[in-house]
């Protein structure tokens, strides 16, 4: 819409891709910029016997973990969110729940339902939770590199605009890109944490009240709308 700033995404695909549909059907100026990318790793999908659960925290890791998954399909799947829930279905699998928007809430209400041997698909890079005495067995099967940024990130980072972040990894990379030249640009974080790593310095700062898409767009459109 006219007077509005740009809002930059720099979230990977395919969460990135339909981020940006989102906001586009919105009428946002949206600017997909990923700043990191995801491939599979190789892995063996352990014994499915020694498990009585699966936990999902994220949509990559049934998209990216290729046919060996299909061993763990007996298994019931704990998901976190529609989109994670959705791609553990594309690949076949038996979705039982789906949790809150975070890790941790997931795994609480898996062990409240006595599920205490959990196999946990997920990046090579993750977060710590507390298992409340499950077995919480962690299986990397994909891994979200850095990759430089798009062509027009210089333009487009030199005036106003709203830097959504969806995680404290991406939030610690823009502070690194983005050094002391920020004070033109509003962050929107997913969370306290994302916004901590981000640092000091921006125009704005907004955390999301929730940590999903739907929370994050509205509060762009505000921003977006506000300081055009």
């Amino acid at each position: 819409m006219r007077g509005a700033i740009p809002l930059v995404v720099v979230r990977p695909d395919p969460g990135g891709a339909q981020t940006v549909e989102r906001a586009a059907a919105m009428g946002l100026d949206v600017r997909h910029m990923p700043l990191f990318a995801a491939h599979p790793l190789d892995w063996t999908p352990p014994d499915p016997a020694d498990f009585d659960a699966l936990m999902l925290t994220s949509a990559q890791a049934p998209r990216l973990a290729g046919p060996g998954i299909a061993a763990l399909a007996g298994l019931p799947v704990f998901a976190v969110g529609d989109a994670t829930a959705a791609a553990a279905r594309a690949a076949g699998l038996a979705v039982t729940a789906i949790g809150p928007g975070d890790g941790q809430g997931l795994l609480d209400a898996m062990t409240s339902q006595n599920f205490t041997r959990i196999l946990w698909l997920c990046g090579r890079e993750r977060s710590s939770f507390d298992a409340r005495g499950a077995a919480l067995t962690a299986r990397p099967v994909y891994a979200v590199d850095p990759v430089d940024p798009p062509a027009e990130w210089s333009a487009l980072v030199a005036g106003p605009a709203v830097m959504m972040v969806h995680s404290s990894r991406a939030a610690a990379r823009l502070s690194d890109l983005m050094g002391p030249e920020r004070k033109h640009l509003i962050l929107l974080a997913i969370s306290a944490a994302a916004a901590d790593a981000a640092g000091a310095g921006w125009a704005g700062l907004a955390i999301s009240p929730r940590p999903d898409d739907a929370a994050m767009l509205a509060e762009a459109h505000a921003l977006c709308h506000k300081r055009g």
